[in-house]
């Protein structure tokens, strides 16, 4: 009689995220089997009861793959990040949050003390003339209740621990995480550490099917709902903003299918590290004009390039952060 393959132990944990990835990692359907067949899920928060304190018990390397999903914003964050690394063989970000900051990493662009004061006194909603804020710990009659740290900066997970792959997407391609995680399984030839999996070298425009024209030059940056999109035509040729140029493919550009321009989260290509220098290198070359001042009106006309460029980017790339002004005394 054959002897029984032993599964995988697999993990999933949820960061600083909104959630999507662990949908993605459901969203698998019928190959749900293949996944059960291969591995035995040990922690995820969201689906199973295991206690952090399991997770603390159990032997350094027992689990074999972990998923960590959602970038790193406060302490637990980090704590379970830095937890799982120790009890993990292959760690995996999982997502675009994990993998470059994400979402969540445009908070980077104000202080954790702006945060505060926005979302607990300033907010039209928010009725707080005692300016309380959270606090890590307050003690009551029945003992103290703590919440954990929030960061003044948001960093990918890449940031905080060594991470084995990079699986990017917001979500991922459920496509892309089965073909992983069949390779693991397989005990397939994977790249070296630190590569990015589940995409490609090449950059979204290689791949895209709309049509380009040459030498194509725009005067006019518009949004969304200021054009008829024709179905055909290149979005940055109809003046809209397409991170394609800045971003590497392996989603099956999808949003330019359901005709939307491409966001940006599965990341630059190989050789540019930073989308948002990367965007701006190839939206220079398509301005039409070589007058200063006609340049810098047509670029204005771009809607808040720096959340645009760096929606999914920011705590991975060269800004990182807003700038903290400090006083030399």
């Amino acid at each position: 009689m054959e002897k029984e393959k032993p599964k995988l132990n697999l993990a999933v944990y949820w960061g600083a995220a909104c959630g999507g990835c662990c949908v993605s990692v459901l969203d698998v359907h019928e190959k749900l089997f293949d996944v059960v067949a291969n591995a035995n899920l040990v922690f995820w928060p969201i689906a199973l009861d295991t206690k952090y304190s399991d997770v603390e018990a159990m032997p350094d390397g027992f689990i074999d793959v972990t998923l960590y999903n959602g970038a790193i914003r406060n302490s637990e964050n980090e704590h379970i990040a830095k937890l799982l690394r120790q009890k993990t063989k292959v760690m995996v970000a999982y997502g675009s949050c994990a993998h470059l900051g994400g979402i969540p990493g445009l908070a980077n662009f104000h202080t954790g003390k702006e945060i505060f004061e926005r979302v607990y006194v300033s907010s039209e909603s928010t009725v707080n003339k005692e300016k309380i804020y959270p606090q890590t710990s307050y003690k009551i009659p029945e003992g103290e209740l703590t919440l954990p740290e929030f960061y003044n900066d948001v960093r990918t997970l890449g940031q905080v621990v060594d991470v084995d792959y990079y699986l990017p997407g917001c979500p991922p391609q459920t496509e892309r995480l089965l073909e992983v995680f069949m390779a693991i399984v397989k005990k397939e030839e994977l790249p070296p550490n630190g590569s990015v999996i589940g995409a490609t070298d090449k950059g979204q425009c290689d791949e895209c099917p709309r049509k380009r024209s040459d030498n194509k030059k725009i005067k006019q940056f518009k949004r969304p709902v200021e054009v008829i999109d024709d179905g055909e035509t290149c979005f940055l040729e109809q003046g809209l903003i397409c991170m394609g140029p800045a971003t590497r493919c392996g989603c099956g550009y999808r949003c330019i299918e359901g005709n939307s321009p491409c966001r940006g989260c599965y990341g630059p290509p190989p050789g540019s590290p930073d989308p948002g220098s990367k965007m701006m290198s190839a939206i220079g070359t398509m301005v039409g004009s070589d007058d200063p001042e006609e340049i810098a009106k047509i670029v204005e006309q771009i809607e808040d390039p720096a959340g645009t460029f760096y929606r999914f980017s920011l705590p991975a790339a060269i800004l990182r952060r807003k700038l903290i002004e400090t006083t030399v005394s």
